[in-house]
């Protein structure tokens, strides 16, 4: 007997999508930036709030650069919270890249990084603007640090890697509440006018066909004007757009369904319509709306990242990939195309993931195979 007889349908699924290399590339690799995305401020060279810590000497520095950061207290040091590794830490510091110190009579002197030789200026500063020494020997030790910037700097001197991390969230969180957004209006109006047909999947499909004909990015660039440019309006905005593709497979699903047996067996027991639908129907084409929703979450990093790039997404100093983008595309022309590459890779191999993960579920979930 074929061992698949005996196997649920999630299992058989399963296995198919495991053959299915570049699925579980995708999956494997969906799932580190995740993780990424959520320890970013553990990771993150710059645990200050978004990253945000600016060396204007050092602006559109190459990857490896390295430099002497000299680190002064604004005020008293105070301890480490809890949620600081997820939301950052308060800037407590200013950072000072030198290019040379030295220490006499209880000052620490030193000279600001400058490119330009004639611009270097030297300052010195007391052993009282520190805290937790004993001799201004120390100074070398808790507040001077050599440091590198694995991708370089942007164009303010802030760590290009840690505003890549910190940015990951924005690109995470658009993929996931514009999801959860779409199949919820989505699943709830296709299920609607698919089960009860008629005037009100008439209505239904008037109104998705009238949303579906409008420009997605200037859909969302209307809402997000009409709920204002933030965080969040950017979410509901690429959510309330991406829910007439669910609601037109989800409608053609409830209609080859509703009249199969296990439907007519449920009416004829006395189930009311909402329970059939939500109860039996939907559990039985939750495929399709799977291999959907990866696609739309594809597609909601990229609207993210073009409205990030036209100054309605993420608004500063929260960093996203595509305000990234935005702030150092003319670095292009400039000799200093990694500026902007770095971050457009970055979103075009998690939008290939996902797109790669979809196709794998497609084929899994595919009945007929």
């Amino acid at each position: 007997m074929n061992n698949n007889t005996t196997q649920s349908l999630t299992a058989i699924a399963l296995q198919k999508f495991k053959k299915n290399l570049w699925g579980v590339f995708s999956f494997v690799f969906i799932l580190i930036l995740v993780l990424t995305s959520i320890f970013a401020y553990v990771l993150a060279p710059d645990k200050s709030e978004n990253a945000n810590q600016m060396h204007l000497s050092i602006h559109s520095k190459s990857p490896g650069f390295k430099v002497q950061i000299l680190t002064i207290p604004l005020s008293q040091k105070q301890d480490n919270h809890f949620s600081d590794y997820f939301f950052g830490a308060a800037n407590t510091v200013t950072e000072v890249p030198i290019t040379s110190y030295s220490i006499t009579n209880n000052k620490l002197i030193y000279i600001e990084y400058s490119d330009e030789p004639s611009l270097k200026m030297e300052k010195e500063i007391s052993l009282s603007a520190f805290y937790d020494i004993s001799t201004i020997k120390e100074v070398s030790n808790k507040y001077i640090s050599t440091r590198t910037f694995y991708l370089g700097t942007d164009k303010y001197g802030r760590d290009l890697l840690g505003r890549m991390l910190i940015g990951s969230r924005v690109s995470i969180s658009i993929g996931v509440v514009a999801v959860v957004i779409s199949l919820i209006v989505g699943i709830f109006f296709g299920a609607i006018g698919g089960y009860f047909g008629g005037k009100t999947d008439a209505l239904i499909m008037w109104i998705v066909n009238i949303i579906w004909s409008i420009p997605t990015l200037l859909l969302v660039i209307a809402i997000t004007l009409a709920l204002g440019k933030g965080f969040w309006q950017v979410f509901v905005a690429v959510g309330l757009t991406m829910w007439v593709e669910v609601a037109r497979v989800v409608r053609g699903q409830v209609i080859s369904v509703k009249e199969m047996q296990y439907v007519t067996a449920a009416r004829a027991l006395g189930f009311n319509d909402f329970r059939i639908i939500f109860n039996h129907i939907l559990p039985n084409i939750m495929a399709p709306i799977i291999v959907i929703s990866a696609a739309n979450f594809a597609s909601a990093i990229l609207v993210e990242s073009g409205l990030s790039f036209l100054g309605l997404g993420a608004q500063p100093p929260i960093p996203s990939w595509g305000s990234i983008i935005k702030d150092h595309y003319s670095y292009i022309i400039l000799g200093k195309p990694y500026l902007a590459m770095v971050p457009g890779l970055a979103i075009m191999s998690l939008t290939l993931a996902f797109m790669m993960m979809g196709n794998a579920l497609r084929d899994a979930l595919d009945v007929k195979q």
